[in-house]
C-alpha cells in the first residue's frame, strides 16, 4: 500500500529565510500553508454527498505517458475519455473561489474511481494552482471521507518520489501525508524539521490545529548527519506551539544510539522570533591553587531589553566568600550607530581570617566601545574606546576571559567627538577625552577634555582658476587651535579630589605659513614660518631664602601668555641609478639593481626668548652671591616653555631605496621579476650653527626590507655618534676619530625580526590572504595578539570564541573526514634584540626569541604551542600548549601553561551550537596567587 507507515525514512521540510533562536518545530509552519493553499486550490464534497454524475462501479482511467487536465478539461473532456462530471455541486462554479486554471499531471495516469469517490494520480503526480505546486508518486482525493493523501511509490530500491510541496521559498518534502478537509487536523509520518542551529525528528506527528502540534517519539539534535546524528535528547511526547513554547515529557540524552545518564523528567522550551530574556547557567569547579574552594562562575540572567539594547548580569560566587560581578551589555541602531559595554568588579579574600596573610582587595574593569556608522551624519562624528580600571586588575582576577591578558602593561582609552563646518575654508573641530595608564607603575595621564580647532588651508594669492605657480602662488597658511586640561595621577588616587591638586591647563594657537616650489626643474624647495602662542593660568615666581638657604616657589593663579615664532627651508631630489648585468649573449639571473637615493637638506632657525626669563641670586648665609639661577614663570606650561637658546641648524636626511631585477622561473615570462632588496635604508643628523661645541647631532641609520618572498620582514636600527667619551665616560667636544677611535662610535642598536610560514611556504604558492584571516581569527579577543606570541584564550566556554570555524582550501578537499594527505601546519617567528654602549656599557639590554605554531593531524585533531627563549635572563618565555578536538556537533579544548608562575590548565568539552550550548563540561586549574612586594 502507497500509503502504509514508512519504517525508516524522514520528512524533510526546509523554509528558507525564517530565523530563531529557540526550537521553533518548522514543519507545523510550513504544512499549515500547505493545506490551507490545497484546499483553496479545489474544495471536496461532503461524506457522502452524491457525485451528480454517472453513478457507476468501475472506475474512469485516463492513460497517458504526460496528460495535463485542468478545470476545463473535467467540463468538456475529450472524445472516447469518460470522465465524471463533478461540477454541478463543485466550488469551481462559485465566483471568486479559483483564481487560476489548476493543472494536474501524472505520467502513468490520472483516474477517477465514481464508487469510492476518488481521484488519483499516479507516478510523477503534480497539481499546479498559483504559486502552489505538488508532487508526489501518488496523490489521492478521497471525497467519501474528506481525506488527501500524499505518498511514495514503492519499487525494487525501496521508496521513491517523495512528497514535495512548493510554495513560494517554502519546501516540504514529507514521506506522506493524511489531512482532513473538514477537521483540519493532520497525520505525518516520520517527519524530519530543520531550522538554524539544531533538528526536530518525530516518528509521528499529529496537527491539531493551527497552533498546537503533538509529537511522538521525538528527537532534537544539532547534528549535521540527520540519518545518523552523534547525539540526539530523546523526547517520547511533546507539545508544540509554534513561536511560542515546547512542553516535553521524560527527556534523554543519547550518544551514537547509546542512552546516557543526563535525562530530565521534562523539560520547557520558550520560542520566539525575537530575542528572549533568560537565565545563564554557571560553570562550577575549585579553585585549589588560591584555597578559594568551590565556585560558581559567569551565572546570571540575560535582559533582552528591546530590538535595540540588551544586558547582561554575570556573577562568580567562591566559597571562601570572594565574588565578582559582571555587567555586559550590547546596543545597536541601524544606520546610526552600535557599541558594547562591559564593568567587571571583583572583590578578593585571600587566606582565612586571623591568618597572617590575610587581605581582601577590590578590582574593576571598565570597557566601552562605540562608533557612529559613516551614513548617520558626514559631518559629526562621536566615537569611543575605552579601557580603564585597577592596575593589577588582569595580574589579580580570578576570572579573565584570555589568560594571556596579564602581560598587558598598558590601559588606554579615548572618546571623541568631531565636527566639521563646511564653507570656504572649512573649519573643522573636535573634542576628545583620552586616559593612558601603566599598569606596571601604575600612573596614569588624562585630558580631559582636548579641545581642537583648525581651519584648511587658505591660498591667498592663487589664481581663481587653473594651477598654482611660483612662489607667491603656493604661499598658504592655516590657523590652528588646541586646549587641554591635564592630569597626572596614580592608581591609588584615580576618583579622589587629590587627583585635581596638580592638574594643568592651557590653550595653544599655531599659524604655519607655507609655500612651495621648483628649482632648475629637479629640485622640490619649501619655505616655512609658524607663529605660536600659548596661554596658561598657572604661572611660578622664585626666589632664594637666605634665613633657610632654599628656593621659594609661589605660584600664581591667573591668565599669562607668550609668543614664539621660528622660519624654516628646505631642499630635495629624487637620483635613480641602474646597474645593468646584462651582456650580449648572456642571461644572468641578476639582470639589473635599481638604487633611488632622496636626499634632502633643511634649515630651521629658532630665536631666543630672553624676555620671558628673569634671574634671581642665590647668597650664602654670610651673605656673599654664590650664583645666579634664571627662570621663566612659564616653567609650569602645559606645551613647555619658551627657548631662551638661539638655534640655527641645518639638517641632512638621506632615503634609499634598492630593488633588484631577476629573471622569472617560468619561460613564458616576458618581463623580469622585482624584488627589494633594501625597502628603506634612511640616515639622519643635522649641525647646529649656533652651538659653541657638540654641533653634530648623532647619525641615526634606520631600515628594513621583506625577503623570502615577503614572507620575513626585518627591521634594524642604529645611533653613530662622532663624538668621544673622556675617563668618566663624559661626552667631550673631541670627535671620535680624532682620540684614536673610529670615525662613529656605536651607542645604540636595535633588530627585529619576524617570519610567518605554514606547509605552503615552499610550494611557490601565494597564501598570504590565508595566513592573515588566520591572524583575524586569533585576535578576536581583545588584548590578544594576532601572531599568538602571547597564547590564545582558555575561556573556550565563551561562544564568542567557540562559534568559529576554519576555511578549508580547496587543496584540502582531497583529504577525507579523518586523514590528511597534507598535514597544515603553520609556525611564526619573533626576534627582537637591543645594544646599549652609550657610556662604554657595551651591553645587551634585551634579547629574545618568542615562536608560536600549530599543526593539524587530521581534520578533526590540532595541537599548538606558544613560547619563547630570554638569552639574556636564560629562561623560557610565557609557554602554553593547546589541543583542539572537533567532535562534529561537539568540540573539545585543552590548554596547559606547564611552568611559570601562571601555571594553569583548562579543559572544555560542549556542544557547538547555541541552542544547548549550556550541555558542557568545564574543568580548570587557576594560576596560584602571587602575594605584592
Amino acid at each position: 500500500m502507497a500509503f502504509q507507515k514508512p519504517s525508516h525514512t524522514f520528512t524533510k521540510i526546509h523554509l528558507k529565510g525564517l530565523r530563531t533562536n529557540s526550537l521553533h518545530i518548522l514543519f507545523a509552519l510550513s504544512f499549515t500553508v500547505f493545506i490551507n493553499t490545497f484546499s483553496l486550490a479545489q474544495e471536496l464534497p461532503k461524506k457522502n454527498e452524491a457525485i451528480p454524475s454517472e453513478q457507476k462501479t468501475d472506475s474512469t482511467v485516463v492513460a497517458n505517458d504526460k496528460i495535463e487536465i485542468n478545470a476545463d478539461s473535467l467540463l468538456n473532456p475529450p472524445p472516447n475519455t469518460k470522465v465524471v462530471d463533478s461540477t454541478q455541486n463543485d466550488s469551481v462554479k462559485k465566483e471568486g473561489f479559483l483564481k487560476d486554471i489548476v493543472t494536474y499531471k501524472a505520467q502513468d495516469y490520472v483516474a477517477v474511481n465514481q464508487k469510492k469517490q476518488q481521484i488519483r494520480l499516479y507516478n510523477k503526480a503534480e497539481v499546479k494552482y498559483e504559486d502552489m505546486e505538488i508532487t508526489a508518486g501518488v496523490i489521492v482525493i478521497d471525497y467519501s471521507k474528506n481525506l488527501v493523501y500524499a505518498g511514495r511509490i514503492k519499487d525494487s530500491t525501496g521508496y521513491s518520489q517523495k512528497p514535495v510541496f512548493t510554495q513560494g521559498a517554502n519546501v516540504i518534502e514529507p514521506d506522506s501525508i493524511i489531512f482532513n478537509t473538514d477537521s483540519r487536523k493532520a497525520l505525518i509520518f516520520n517527519s524530519v524539521t530543520e531550522q538554524s542551529g539544531g533538528t526536530v525528528i518525530a516518528e509521528r506527528t499529529k496537527r491539531e490545529n493551527d497552533s498546537v502540534y503533538f509529537i511522538s517519539q521525538g528527537k532534537f539534535t544539532t547534528s549535521e548527519n540527520i540519518e545518523d546524528p552523534e547525539y540526539y535528547i530523546k523526547m517520547n511526547r511533546a507539545k508544540i506551539v509554534p513561536n511560542k513554547k515546547i512542553v516535553t515529557g521524560m527527556s534523554q540524552m543519547y550518544i551514537y544510539d547509546v542512552p546516557t545518564p543526563i535525562a530530565i523528567p521534562f523539560a520547557y522550551f520558550p520560542m520566539s522570533k525575537k530575542q528572549t530574556s533568560g537565565i545563564i547557567f554557571p560553570s562550577f569547579g575549585e579553585d585549589t591553587g588560591n584555597d578559594r574552594g568551590y565556585f560558581l562562575q559567569n551565572g546570571g540572567y540575560y535582559f533582552a531589553i528591546s530590538d535595540y539594547l540588551d544586558l547582561a548580569v554575570l556573577g562568580d560566587y567562591y566559597t571562601n566568600g570572594s565574588y565578582g560581578l559582571r555587567l555586559q551589555s550590547n546596543y545597536a541602531v541601524r544606520y546610526k550607530f552600535r557599541g558594547n559595554f562591559s564593568f567587571r568588579y571583583e572583590n578578593l579574600i585571600n587566606s582565612e581570617r586571623g591568618f597572617p596573610d590575610f587581605s581582601k582587595s577590590t578590582i574593576y574593569n571598565i570597557r566601552w566601545s562605540h562608533s557612529q556608522d559613516a551614513k548617520a551624519n558626514p559631518n559629526s562624528r562621536f566615537s569611543a574606546s575605552v579601557n580603564l580600571g585597577s592596575s593589577q586588575y588582569f595580574t589579580q582576577s580570578i576570572n579573565q576571559i584570555n589568560q594571556s591578558n596579564f602581560l598587558t602593561n598598558t590601559l588606554a582609552s579615548s572618546v571623541s567627538y568631531s565636527k566639521t563646518f563646511q564653507g570656504e575654508p572649512q573649519v573643522n573641530l573636535s573634542l576628545s577625552a583620552t586616559h593612558n595608564q601603566n599598569t606596571n607603575t601604575e600612573a596614569i595621564n588624562l585630558t580631559l577634555p582636548t579641545m581642537q580647532a583648525s581651519m584648511t588651508r587658505v591660498y591667498p594669492f592663487a589664481p581663481k582658476s587653473g594651477t598654482k605657480e611660483g612662489i607667491i602662488q603656493n604661499v598658504n597658511f592655516q590657523v590652528n587651535a588646541r586646549g587641554e586640561y591635564r592630569i597626572n595621577t596614580t592608581d591609588s588616587l584615580f576618583g579622589k579630589s587629590e587627583m585635581f591638586d596638580d592638574a594643568r591647563a592651557g590653550m595653544r594657537y599655531s599659524i604655519p605659513v607655507t609655500t612651495n616650489f621648483k628649482v632648475f626643474d629637479h629640485f622640490s624647495a619649501s619655505v616655512n614660518a609658524n607663529f605660536e602662542e600659548n596661554w596658561t593660568l598657572k604661572t611660578v615666581n622664585k626666589s632664594w631664602d637666605i634665613a633657610n638657604q632654599e628656593e621659594i616657589e609661589i605660584v600664581k593663579n591667573g591668565f599669562d601668555r607668550y609668543l614664539t615664532y621660528n622660519f624654516g627651508a628646505s631642499i630635495g631630489t629624487t637620483l635613480y641609478g641602474m646597474y645593468n648585468f646584462q651582456k650580449k649573449g648572456k642571461d644572468p639571473k641578476i639582470q639589473a639593481i635599481r638604487h633611488v637615493m632622496r636626499p634632502s637638506i633643511s634649515y630651521n632657525v629658532s630665536p631666543a626668548f630672553d624676555q620671558y626669563y628673569e634671574t634671581y641670586d642665590v647668597i650664602d648665609a654670610d651673605g656673599t652671591t654664590s650664583d645666579q639661577v634664571e627662570y621663566t614663570r612659564f616653567e609650569n606650561s602645559l606645551f613647555g616653555r619658551p627657548g631662551n637658546r638661539y638655534s640655527s641648524s641645518i639638517g641632512l636626511t638621506v632615503g634609499n631605496n634598492f630593488e633588484a631585477k631577476i629573471r622569472a622561473k617560468d619561460s613564458t615570462e616576458t618581463e623580469p621579476k622585482k624584488i627589494f632588496l633594501l625597502n628603506n635604508l634612511n640616515l639622519t643628523t643635522s649641525y647646529d650653527l649656533a652651538a659653541d661645541s657638540l654641533n653634530w647631532s648623532p647619525l641615526r641609520v634606520t631600515g628594513g626590507t621583506q625577503i623570502l618572498n615577503k614572507k620575513m620582514n626585518i627591521n634594524f636600527g642604529m645611533t653613530l655618534n662622532p663624538y668621544a667619551l673622556d675617563s668618566n665616560n663624559n661626552l667631550i667636544n673631541t670627535f671620535n676619530i680624532n682620540n684614536g677611535g673610529s670615525l662613529f662610535r656605536l651607542t645604540s642598536a636595535n633588530l627585529n625580526l619576524s617570519y610567518s610560514l605554514n606547509n605552503d611556504t615552499f610550494s611557490g604558492k601565494d597564501k598570504e590572504e590565508e595566513r592573515d584571516e588566520e591572524a583575524d581569527r586569533r585576535s578576536a579577543t581583545a588584548n590578544a595578539r594576532a601572531d599568538d606570541l602571547f597564547g590564545v584564550s582558555q575561556d573556550f566556554a565563551d561562544q564568542r570564541l567557540g562559534d568559529q570555524k576554519k576555511d578549508k582550501s580547496k587543496e584540502d578537499e582531497e583529504n577525507n573526514e579523518f586523514y590528511n594527505y597534507k598535514m597544515p601546519w603553520s609556525l611564526r617567528l619573533s626576534y627582537a634584540a637591543n645594544y646599549n654602549n652609550n657610556r662604554r656599557q657595551d651591553e645587551i639590554t634585551s634579547h629574545s626569541l618568542m615562536f608560536s605554531g600549530d599543526v593539524e593531524l587530521s581534520p578533526r585533531w590540532s595541537i599548538g604551542a606558544s613560547s619563547g627563549y630570554d638569552f639574556l635572563n636564560q629562561g623560557f618565555t610565557f609557554t602554553q600548549l593547546r589541543f583542539e578536538r572537533d567532535l562534529l556537533s561537539w568540540r573539545m579544548n585543552f590548554t596547559w601553561v606547564p611552568f611559570s608562575n601562571r601555571s594553569s590548565w583548562n579543559f572544555f568539552i560542549g556542544i557547538k551550537s547555541n541552542l544547548l550550548k549550556d550541555l558542557k563540561y568545564d574543568q580548570r586549574r587557576q594560576p596560584d596567587r602571587q602575594l605584592g612586594n
